[in-house]
């Protein structure tokens, strides 16, 4: 496979000298090539990865200049045949490695993990200082409240996952979907940008400075509630970790239920994705936990 996508990005890309490359497997959604150790490039795996990448390159440009972080910069790309393996983006690998729970955790100064969290709430208070309205408008992202994505889940999940989990589940999901949809929570929510898959393997660091790196996978980014950026963090972290970025964060105690409900559908979401883009391994890792 990843020899015809190389085939695919000379063909688009005839200036560019092609000396080695290999596949990175972490992808769920893209096939990621990595070419001469200092170039990725992001292939969607399905078609409707391809509008998210389209939108993910229109974003990066348009907040380059609004956080301090290292984010990607496509300089490549092949967007004209909406084909799965066809489409593209290139840009200049950024140095660094996966800020993992296990090595986060190993970290035994704890001013620097300190510094860390201040680090993961310094780039989401940065990217969640564009207002929802002011994305949507110079983006032309559609704007959606979390009400009505919650339920637009809710119901998804009814129809496609219900028929594979035991009744216990089956119950559970459905009251906790209904407290939070007429609970307080979802009451007074500002919608912002966001990076919309702020986890561990798209937030990378330097284990020797301490320092983050980088923030890379911006293809479920648009208008969304802040909150579902930290439900990254706390899958990725734990609750430790989380807490003391949420006390770092500006009304940050405020948003900490919003949070926690929209972690406890990431599985879900991943068995649903799963059913929805015909990948067993996602829909097995997601419901395994409800049959």
């Amino acid at each position: 496979m990843k020899d015809k996508l190389i085939e695919n990005i000379q063909k688009e890309c005839p200036g560019l000298f092609i000396e080695d490359y290999y596949l990175n497997e972490m992808g769920q959604n893209n096939d990621v090539l990595v070419v001469n150790d200092s170039l990725v490039f992001r292939f969607p795996k399905f078609k409707s990865g391809i509008i998210q990448l389209k939108r993910e390159a229109e974003i990066l440009k348009y907040i380059s200049s609004t956080v301090s972080v290292s984010i990607p910069n496509p300089i490549y790309d092949s967007l004209h045949e909406p084909e799965p393996g066809k489409v593209f983006t290139g840009y200049k690998k950024i140095e660094g490695e996966p800020l993992w729970r296990k090595s986060l955790l190993e970290i035994k100064d704890k001013a620097k993990v300190r510094g860390l969290a201040a680090q993961l709430v310094a780039f989401l208070a940065e990217i969640h200082s564009i207002p929802g309205e002011k994305a949507s408008q110079e983006l032309n992202l559609e704007v959606n409240h979390p009400q009505e994505e919650m339920f637009e889940l809710y119901e998804k999940i009814q129809q496609k996952l219900f028929p594979f989990m035991n009744g216990d589940a089956r119950e559970k999901v459905s009251e906790s979907f209904m407290v939070f949809l007429k609970g307080e929570a979802l009451s007074n929510v500002k919608v912002t940008l966001i990076h919309g898959d702020f986890g561990a393997s798209n937030i990378l660091w330097n284990s020797d400075s301490g320092e983050l790196s980088g923030i890379i996978d911006f293809g479920g980014s648009g208008v969304g509630d802040p909150a579902y950026d930290f439900a990254g963090i706390l899958a990725s972290y734990g609750e430790e970790i989380f807490n003391m970025c949420i006390d770092l964060y500006p009304g940050g105690k405020k948003i900490a239920d919003r949070v926690k409900f929209y972690k406890s559908t990431f599985a879900l979401q991943e068995a649903l994705h799963g059913v929805e883009n015909n990948d067993a391994q996602a829909f097995e890792n997601g419901i395994k936990g409800y049959r």
